[in-house]
């Protein structure tokens, strides 16, 4: 699949300056850098109460990267658009207090209120609020009918700007998909996922683009779908730095019951990796085959790499993934550092990444990557509603290469 844009030279040149003048933890006060202009952001969100997505992103915008009114990112927030507004809403106090108006429709939002398109790029956040739930599962966020209004009025008013989805598209395959089509045909820079992509990870360790990758497996927690696509992405953004990757998924199947551990008895999935994974991060105290909710995202990729993803709702405390890397005598282990301060800062380095595609025109790293992973958890609760068949995905055969824009390293605090 074609990407809905490539990166340039004069956009990585663009970005490294971004960067430098923009960094997280740099008191960019003081820092010796060239001044780079401020770009103008409109907000499509479902709620903003404190700790949404919403707070943790554009409140960033608002109150600087630690949300504590020091420096942040060189962003301003032109307009907002809040699909609900619950009885802890934060958006009308934070309009009273910043300036920005609250409009009633997204191309109200997206235009600010005239009939052009003044905003540099817009973030569209379907995450938390009232929204149903369909047989799979699936908590059906309006991102599609968000970016469809936003892109509507892109055509309506003839101006393109950048836009980034918060997690994963859909979260329905046909609705992720329809959003991906929709930014090629429009040739909008555009990305989405989570901050686990992105941010910290302990311990560290080094994966870099052409690593001989052998297998691997991933243990994700919570919800399925809410956090199935971020155990999904953790997973992924390790395992697209094999070499030639990435091509896509051949097929998909998700297990539950004791087919999940018949898999690591067989010798299907290393039980070492799995370990590995599983000592990574905080859990409970006890045998985990004994979880009675315990399920297995088991799928291949097209050049013959069988991806696991264990999700364990109640007995992981976690997000890992676990790595057998050709002439490594022991499994690389690392997990999700999810860290609550200074205000989820992981939030940061995903905000930077937007702010770079908002500065430079170009997306920061590749939508195929939020997609592939949008499609395997789609494939994944189908398989498990249809008796946990396996289902060929022809459809999954997505290609890009692997992403440039890497998590984010050990904070300056001082600065």
């Amino acid at each position: 699949m074609q990407s809905p844009s490539k990166p340039t030279r004069r956009a990585f040149l663009a970005s490294t300056a971004i960067a430098a003048t923009s960094s997280p933890w740099l008191n960019v006060a003081t820092a010796e850098t060239p001044a780079v202009k401020t770009k103008s952001v409109a907000a499509v969100l479902t709620a903003y109460e404190h700790g949404l997505h919403a707070d943790v992103l554009i409140g960033k915008i608002l109150e600087g990267w630690k949300q504590d009114g020091g420096p942040g990112p060189r962003l301003t927030l032109a307009s907002m658009y809040v699909d609900q507004f619950t009885d802890r809403d934060m958006a009308r106090g934070l309009s009273q207090k910043y300036g920005f108006p609250i409009f009633e429709t997204i191309e109200e939002a997206v235009t600010v209120g005239g009939n052009t398109i003044p905003v540099d790029g817009v973030i569209s956040i379907g995450e938390h609020g009232d929204y149903p739930w369909n047989d799979k599962q699936q908590h059906l966020y309006p991102r599609r009918r968000f970016f469809k209004e936003i892109t509507d009025t892109f055509v309506k008013y003839d101006r393109v700007v950048p836009v980034f989805n918060d997690k994963h598209l859909g979260p329905v395959w046909k609705d992720a998909k329809w959003m991906y089509d929709r930014a090629v045909e429009l040739n909008i820079p555009f990305m989405a996922g989570s901050s686990m992509a992105v941010g910290y990870r302990t311990p560290e360790i080094s994966v870099p683009p052409g690593s001989p990758i052998e297998a691997a497996v991933g243990i994700g927690y919570s919800g399925l779908d809410i956090y199935g696509s971020h155990a999904l992405e953790f997973f992924q953004c390790h395992v697209e730095q094999r070499p030639g990757a990435e091509q896509g998924v051949r097929w998909v199947q998700c297990l539950q019951g004791d087919a999940v551990w018949q898999t690591l008895d067989d010798g299907l999935i290393s039980q070492d990796l799995f370990d590995a994974a599983l000592a990574a991060i905080d859990h409970r105290d006890g045998d985990v085959r004994q979880s009675d909710d315990a399920t297995l995202f088991l799928f291949q990729y097209t050049d013959g790499l069988l991806g696991a993803v264990f999700m364990l709702p109640t007995y992981a405390r976690g997000t890992s993934v676990a790595l057998q890397v050709a002439g490594k005598t022991k499994p690389l282990a690392t997990r999700f550092d999810e860290r609550r301060e200074p205000r989820y800062p992981h939030f940061a380095w995903l905000l930077k990444g937007i702010e770079t595609m908002f500065h430079t025109g170009q997306p920061t790293y590749p939508v195929e990557r939020t997609l592939l992973t949008s499609g395997i958890l789609d494939r994944a609760l189908t398989s498990l509603a249809e008796g946990q068949t396996k289902r060929m995905t022809p459809e999954l055969e997505i290609a890009y290469p692997p992403a440039n824009y890497g998590h984010a390293p050990l904070p300056r605090l001082s600065g």
